[in-house]
């Protein structure tokens, strides 16, 4: 059996390889942990981070005819979320899903401890009774071992349009993965985040309060306290790039100044030069061809989508071919 990584084995390597690659790169994911989660509960609550407030909008609106969909047989079935977070925009689902007593069991699974111990928390209290199993750790690795274990149905939720995470070969790879752990009726309720006009795309993800920047140095603030590290994170400049023609946002964080960094407790140091940057985030977004090119690509086809009122976003019901 191969030996699994704990996240702080990964996030250490992640971290020596991100610095020492040129250009140099972090990923987003490790935004997250007690301080990160926290910033994005408040990124989600900014009026210019639209994306909550449309899949809100979109859940609210069609959660019977949803629910429809995860409940057309009979059959007990798990709720699978993929990054589950707070689980805010999902309590809408499982409000439904709980007065309505279908038979599920909910499935949150979460790289933060932190963020499950929260909403298990908060489930028990809201939903008494209702079946939760919360799991930590990527994905993937998690979502395999339970399918080895579970033959029950399963409707997988990847919300918030975090697939826009990758570029499109790796989103295909993605979804071929969840694809590969499906089969006969089992579905895939994802968000796609919708091309519109830049400058709204922009605002998102460059709020003037300052609290999407504070959520991508949190990266360095992480690194500082896990590795004895001593960026300063007032030495980067937060900086959004977005690209209509490609759909593709991206995140930098600019060295205003040339400084060395040292990360002690690994041992490391890293040289920045002035202007030299850092890619700590992709947001991408889609339109209809691209994501049934997409599902097409990983063996899925599209059953239905939803959209809110201003065409900003969508959720997609994928199931294999």
């Amino acid at each position: 059996m191969e030996k699994k990584i704990s996240p702080h084995t990964a996030f250490k390597e992640d971290v020596i390889k991100g610095l020492s690659d040129y250009p140099k790169h972090l990923s987003s994911k490790y935004f997250y942990d007690a301080r990160g989660d926290e910033l994005f509960q408040k990124i989600m609550a900014m009026p210019e981070y639209y994306l909550t407030d449309c899949e809100t909008e979109i859940l609210r609106e069609y959660k019977e005819e949803i629910i429809g969909h995860f409940t057309d047989s009979s059959e007990r079935f798990n709720l699978i979320e993929l990054g589950a977070g707070d689980g805010k925009k999902t309590k809408i689902l499982l409000e439904e899903l709980f007065d309505n007593s279908a038979d599920f069991t909910y499935i949150p699974i979460d790289i933060s401890a932190n963020v499950l111990e929260h909403l298990v928390a908060d489930l028990e209290k809201n939903f008494p009774g209702m079946p939760v199993n919360p799991l930590e750790g990527t994905y993937f690795e998690t979502l395999e071992h339970l399918c080895v274990l579970e033959k029950t149905k399963k409707v997988i939720l990847f919300l918030g349009s975090n697939i826009g995470n990758l570029l499109h070969p790796m989103a295909i790879d993605f979804l071929k993965n969840i694809s590969d752990l499906m089969s006969g009726d089992d579905l895939l309720f994802i968000g796609f985040d919708q091309k519109k006009n830049p400058q709204t795309v922009l605002d998102a993800y460059n709020d003037k309060t300052g609290i999407t920047e504070a959520f991508n140095k949190n990266v360095l603030h992480r690194i500082n306290r896990e590795f004895g590290g001593d960026f300063n994170p007032e030495l980067f400049l937060h900086w959004e790039v977005y690209d209509p023609e490609t759909g593709t946002a991206k995140s930098y964080l600019v060295a205003k100044e040339a400084h060395t960094v040292t990360l002690s407790a690994l041992d490391k140091t890293f040289d920045f030069k002035k202007w030299e940057t850092i890619h700590t985030e992709i947001s991408q977004k889609y339109d209809d061809e691209v994501v049934k090119w997409l599902a097409d690509k990983a063996g899925l086809q599209v059953v239905t989508d939803f959209t809110d009122s201003r065409e900003y976003y969508k959720n997609y019901i994928l199931r294999i071919k």
